[in-house]
């Protein structure tokens, strides 16, 4: 069924979404060194401006790899003192930034928040979260008397994703006989 990518799950507003964190600076030119919070590490590459928390938007001069490591240089952060308070620090992209993904595969923090429906048309929740076990996700629906229902993202289970509708239409597998 559909592949879900875990990168970005992490967001503090609707148009942001977290790839990586600063983990420490990187030198005495103001280098920082980033844990990729992403499936697309390369993206740093191709990037000219992110979001950090607590400081804003900073424009980038530089991104190399280094071990499982990104090295980003900031403009105007130009010693270790200066990165030294951007330690611990989230960064995001706007959502239009996103990598596309191919049709048939979603992020997860698209899918959370779906009302999930029968083909039906019957509610039967919205989805809270995403588990990943092993062979397929399991989306976790909180229904109206609070009770969860675990629904394989399995096709013969999940008949539609609408992400703009913001539904997804199920049939649910004792209907399946």
């Amino acid at each position: 069924m559909a592949k879900l990518l875990p990168s970005a799950t992490n967001m503090s507003g609707p148009d942001l979404i977290t790839i990586g964190k600063i983990v420490a600076p990187h030198g005495v030119r103001g280098d920082v060194r980033i844990l990729p919070l992403t499936d697309f590490p390369d993206r740093f590459h191709d990037l000219t401006t992110v979001f950090v928390d607590d400081v804003g938007q900073l424009k980038l001069e530089s991104a190399r790899q280094h071990k499982k490591m990104i090295l980003l240089k900031f403009s105007g952060f130009d010693s270790m003192n200066d990165s030294e308070r951007l330690r611990g620090k989230l960064i995001k992209i706007g959502r239009q930034d996103a990598v596309k993904l191919p049709e048939g595969q979603y992020y997860i923090f698209d899918i959370i928040g779906l009302t999930v429906v029968t083909e039906d048309g019957e509610q039967l929740g919205s989805i809270t979260d995403v588990l990943q076990p092993g062979s397929n996700d399991v989306y976790v629906v909180k229904q109206q008397d609070n009770k969860e229902l675990l629904l394989p993202a399995i096709k013969e289970v999940v008949k539609k994703i609408d992400i703009a509708g913001k539904q997804m239409v199920v049939k649910l597998q004792e209907e399946m006989d």
